[in-house]
């Protein structure tokens, strides 16, 4: 997730209320079908329907997600669900008990069917929540549909009633094709995964990388030049791909929710605050290809390449890692390499990026009182920028400290190889190991383990800028790669700002470094 400072088939539409289920019943398989309608758009209140059978005598907990994975805060989407009603296949009234903010508890009977009704109130565009007006739907899965407790690894459908004006359906689940609006989810993992766009939306042209299909569909946005906007955005996608050497999806479909910002990454899509109106200038244009970047980098950086503790999901509490500075930090790292790789900024614009994080970085005090790991474990009560006023000058963020991490690991690596190795290679090593061959998450110490295998040396030095407050002696590493910083001193404020820049007279090391790290 970042905060930004298919020719889709009409009527694409999941929807899925989850029901909770207790670790008793798990020798039977359940069916999960579930509609979502919007009666009255106008009013922003979305309608969920389960219908589930099979069930044996005994109690359900039916739960509706406090979180949702990429967005690292609990948004308790179960105080939005409102007017539930249960009833069985007879339509005879269920009783239950709603034990928590998040919980309603009800009883079953033997073979019987379950009827769960429920609205959802979905009034803040923000891409982390349900939106519903009169003009377009985004629905935010995590907060939509209860899981069974017990039972979230069971396949599920989703059904979408559309209002009779709207026509699209934006999203990365699977659409069953004998259904109309019908889509499926082998678990409620992948159905959270997945969020909706819904309305009267438009496609830009798609382009094919590695003969994978790419798209970019979108809510109202504006006027700008389509076709060299989508030009330019598979430069950056074949740069990303470039660095793992692989695609892991078969099609993959950046959804532009409308104004507003941040994005939300997910395994085979993103949703993106986006209507174009930045991209009329160079400025804006290279922001937002930045900001896509990161978010497209994801897929790989968090959504497989990911700490131990980030899957399987606990939808029901914080979810804490001290490995955000990895998932988060070194894809801003990234964001900025892979758009001067595709040859879209320049030299100078890159150094630009580095800069304002080492700049926030250096003139907050929190540097001296919270480390990185601390920073990405207390994410969940700090916030993904630190404590935002509530104890100013004692947090920091792994959104600006996590990347000048990556130029140290970077720059210490491809010196102690001899240009011969990367934190490239340490990307690709992870991704290839844990994710494709243990298919599992990492430690700590495995990241550090991973890095200084590729080194070939011990990396002890540098990890104490993350897991300490000891102050980095950037200038050190980034000579490697033939770069220095300079600093003034803003007599007022006392404020440094710092500029990185080439040194004089690179020597035959030096300069491999630079061009390789600019270049591949």
């Amino acid at each position: 997730m970042k905060s930004f400072k298919h020719k889709f088939s009409k009527s694409f539409l999941f929807i899925f209320t989850v029901i909770t289920f207790p670790v008793w019943a798990q020798d039977i398989k359940p069916v999960f079908n579930y509609t979502v309608s919007m009666l009255k758009p106008a009013t922003g209140i979305f309608h969920v329907e389960l219908i589930s059978s099979g069930w044996q005598t005994g109690t359900i907990n039916l739960k509706m997600p406090k979180w949702m994975p990429g967005y690292y805060q609990l948004m308790n989407y179960g105080n939005e669900v409102i007017n539930f009603t249960a009833t069985d296949k007879a339509g005879n009234s269920i009783s239950f008990n709603k034990i928590n903010e998040n919980t309603w508890q009800l009883p079953t009977k033997a073979t019987g069917s379950l009827h769960i009704s429920y609205d959802v109130k979905a009034t803040r565009a923000f891409v982390a929540t349900n939106f519903l007006d009169s003009s377009h739907a985004y629905i935010v899965p995590a907060g939509m549909f209860m899981y069974a407790d017990g039972f979230i690894k069971n396949p599920v459908s989703v059904k979408v009633n559309l209002p009779g004006h709207w026509k699209d359906i934006a999203t990365g689940l699977t659409k069953i094709s004998a259904k109309e609006n019908t889509f499926t989810a082998p678990d409620f993992d992948i159905l959270y995964d997945c969020p909706l766009l819904i309305g009267n939306l438009e496609e830009l042209p798609s382009f094919k990388v590695n003969g994978i299909t790419h798209r970019f569909i979108g809510y109202k946005m504006s006027q700008f030049n389509r076709q060299h906007f989508m030009n330019n955005l598979k430069k950056v996608v074949e740069a990303a791909v470039a660095i793992i050497g692989d695609i892991p999806y078969r099609e993959y479909t950046f959804i532009g929710i409308g104004p507003g910002r941040g994005g939300i990454e997910h395994l085979n899509n993103t949703t993106v605050s986006f209507d174009g109106k930045e991209l009329d200038t160079d400025e804006g244009l290279n922001r937002t290809l930045v900001f896509l970047a990161h978010e497209f980098f994801h897929n790989y950086n968090v959504k497989r390449i990911r700490p131990l503790e980030l899957g399987p999901f606990d939808y029901d509490k914080a979810n804490r890692t001290n490995l955000l500075w990895v998932s988060e930090g070194l894809s801003v790292y990234y964001e900025y390499l892979v758009v001067k790789r595709a040859g879209l900024i320049s030299e100078e614009t890159l150094f630009k990026n580095f800069e304002s994080n080492l700049n926030a970085t250096e003139n907050n005090p929190g540097r001296l009182y919270q480390s990185l790991i601390q920073s990405s474990y207390q994410t969940w009560g700090d916030g993904p920028f630190g404590t935002q006023g509530k104890d100013p000058g004692k947090s920091i963020s792994y959104y600006d400290k996590g990347p000048l991490i990556g130029f140290i690991l970077d720059f210490k690596i491809r010196h102690a190889t001899q240009n011969k190795k990367s934190l490239d290679d340490v990307m690709r090593y992870v991704y290839n190991y844990y994710y494709k061959k243990l298919q599992r998450g990492f430690t700590d110490a495995e990241f550090q383990q991973a890095c200084e295998e590729v080194a070939g040396i011990s990396l002890a030095p540098e990890f104490e800028y993350v897991y300490t407050t000891k102050e980095p002696g950037y200038n050190q590493y980034l000579a490697f790669a033939g770069l220095t910083t300079q600093f003034t001193t803003d007599d007022k404020t006392g404020k440094k700002k710092f500029i990185i820049k080439r040194m004089d007279n690179l020597d035959t090391l030096q300069t491999n470094i630079l061009n390789d790290w600019l270049t591949q």
